[in-house]
């Protein structure tokens, strides 16, 4: 029997735990040619891009034409064709179709775990997660099978918290196992952890 896809949480958190600062700062992440060369093959191959409407803005705002610079680095410019090619999911009730299909993108008004379940066991790459609100629907539903969390060396302080105090009260506990870590030379380190399931 063929394995179905995996949905891979895929974010950048820091030491305390934010993904994002109070005004949804990000420029504190340390990603240098190294570290983006390798999110670059482990993306590629990738299926598909699941995000949530403020994520999916952000790329927009930036990768389209980040290759179109000459001063970007190769790294950053090789992302953008991998981001433009890529088909997208948005979970949003508020965009309308029509505004997004110009980079390959579908919008979707809710995520509904049969629709979910379906996508994962169509044929092709891994399916990556990305948008902490996204985030915690999913992980709701247990449908998130692999976390890729990069851990930067910064402690924030204050912002917006990748795991929300209190959100654990009303779901259960699930499981995981740690499959991988690397640590990179601007000491970033990945932790790979995946859901343990029991067959059914």
């Amino acid at each position: 029997m063929t394995a179905k896809r995996k949905v891979i949480l895929h974010m950048s958190v820091s030491l305390d735990g934010f993904f994002e600062g109070p005004e949804r700062q990000i420029d504190w992440h340390l990603v240098d040619d190294e570290l983006h060369r390798y999110v670059n093959e482990q993306l590629r191959p990738m299926g598909a891009f699941l995000s949530g409407r403020v994520t999916h803005e952000l790329m927009v705002g930036f990768w389209p034409t980040a290759d179109a610079d000459p001063s970007n680095p190769a790294p950053v410019a090789e992302f953008a064709g991998i981001w433009r090619d890529m088909p997208k999911i948005v979970f949003s009730r508020t965009l309308e179709k029509a505004e997004w299909t110009e980079w390959n993108t579908t919008v979707k008004r809710d995520v509904v775990v049969a629709e979910i379940e379906a996508l994962k066991a169509e044929p092709g790459g891994d399916l990556v997660l990305g948008g902490a609100d996204l985030a915690a629907t999913f992980r709701r539903y247990d449908l998130i099978d692999e976390y890729r969390l990069f851990v930067h060396p910064v402690l924030l302080g204050e912002g917006h918290l990748l795991f929300p105090a209190g959100t654990a009260a009303h779901e259960p506990t699930y499981k995981l196992r740690l499959i991988e870590t690397r640590t990179f030379g601007n000491g970033v380190v990945l932790l790979r952890h995946e859901r343990v399931r029991t067959p059914a």
